[in-house]
Formats: C-alpha cells, sequence, structure tokens
C-alpha cells in the first residue's frame, strides 16, 4: 500500500474526518489531503508524529509495506 492509501485508510479506520486527523496531528487539513491525494509527503519528524497515532490506534505500519 502506497503512502497516500496507507492515510485514508488509518483515517477511515479511526473514524476521523481530513479536519479530525489534521487536528490530532497538528497539522493543516490542507497537509492531510494532499497527502492523501499523492501531492506531497510528510518530512521525517512529522511521519515519526503519524506512525506513533497509528500505533496509539493499533494500526500496524506495517500495513503500508504490503
Amino acid at each position: 500500500m502506497d503512502f497516500p492509501a496507507f492515510v485514508k485508510m488509518v483515517r477511515e479506520k479511526t473514524g476521523m474526518s481530513q479536519e479530525d486527523l489534521a487536528r490530532a496531528l497538528e497539522v493543516s487539513f490542507a497537509t492531510i489531503n494532499r497527502w492523501e491525494n499523492g501531492k506531497t509527503h510528510p518530512n521525517k519528524l512529522t511521519k515519526s508524529v503519524f506512525f506513533t497515532f497509528c500505533e496509539k490506534y493499533g494500526i500496524s505500519i506495517k500495513d503500508m509495506r504490503q
């Protein structure tokens, strides 16, 4: 699974809107939208925050690598 699809899957599994996920990660709505559309990717620090968020909700980043 590529990163944009993984972000969308995480958001849907957690029952969050793009705005909700943006607030949880302390980024803008536009940032989440760009990630899901494959227009941008997070920097290393933000990606770490995102993966920590995933772990909190029991979502393995291994799902992204398959």
